[in-house]
């Protein structure tokens, strides 16, 4: 569930809405803790694969030569470790949706056999000699700009031309004026009923700063801010020190010098 009212997460919202009536690639980028993964579950969940799988990878946690065995299986005695065959997450999403996670950090040749499954829809499993044939959404995220990535060399141009038909950019918190605030009091009452402790109230310059904080970390830093202020506060009010962040204009100017433009 993307929470927000502000004009920037509406216009996010709309987009998912008219990007899930279409059973194609998507390429959502971001900032670290934007909802890369809230916004993937989204479309799917709008879209005519609803009552098939969605089907989560963090490429980053894949060791380098699994890659291929965790996408596509691989039969029994393919390698040392494969003592049974395995059918592969692009099998298991079948109908439904994968969501590559950290696309950016899938090595060249993993880049190479994604690329060839995503032009036939056919794959070949490891030590398998038939080719097999998934209907897979594939949504892709990454919290780099692809785009610099393939000037430097370090992702495929044509998979990212594949990956790239549809493409939704998250816009960070500090971009969602009014959001902070919303998200606040729902973590606040989330955290309440998961800890089984009394849900506590914002002091009004807590509301202030809210809106104050550049949050580099996103919705994922607002979240955590509020539980463990939620845990740790010893009167019925959190006010800004008991989230434990720096003051919002020592933060905010960082954010301003490394910012990209028009990001």
């Amino acid at each position: 569930m993307i929470i927000g009212a502000s004009p920037a997460i509406l216009r996010t919202q709309q987009f998912i809405t008219r990007i899930a009536t279409h059973d194609a690639p998507v390429l959502i980028e971001g900032e670290t803790g934007t909802g890369k993964e809230l916004a993937a579950r989204a479309i799917h969940y709008q879209s005519r694969r609803r009552e098939r799988m969605f089907v989560p990878v963090n490429c980053g946690a894949i060791p380098e030569q699994l890659v291929e065995s965790e996408l596509f299986g691989h039969r029994r005695g393919a390698f040392t470790d494969a003592k049974e065959d395995s059918a592969g997450l692009i099998a298991l999403a079948n109908g439904g949706t994968l969501f590559l996670d950290e696309i950016d950090a899938l090595p060249l040749k993993g880049q190479v056999a994604l690329l060839r499954f995503l032009q036939d829809r056919q794959y070949r499993q490891v030590g398998g000699k038939q080719f097999l044939q998934a209907d897979v959404r594939l949504i892709a995220a990454s919290n780099r700009n692809l785009t610099q990535l393939v000037a430097n060399g370090a992702f495929r141009d044509d998979l990212l031309y594949r990956l790239k038909l549809l493409y939704l950019e998250m816009p960070p918190l500090r971009d969602r004026a009014g959001d902070a605030t919303l998200l606040a009091r729902f973590f606040m009452q989330m955290g309440a009923e998961r800890f089984n402790v009394a849900a506590r109230d914002f002091h009004p310059d807590t509301l202030t700063w809210f809106e104050r904080y550049a949050w580099p970390g996103n919705v994922r830093e607002l979240r955590n801010a509020i539980t463990r202020a939620g845990l740790l506060c010893r009167d019925g009010v959190i006010a800004a020190d008991d989230l434990g962040l720096p003051a919002p204009s020592t933060r905010g100017a960082e954010r301003e010098v490394i910012r990209e433009p028009g990001r």
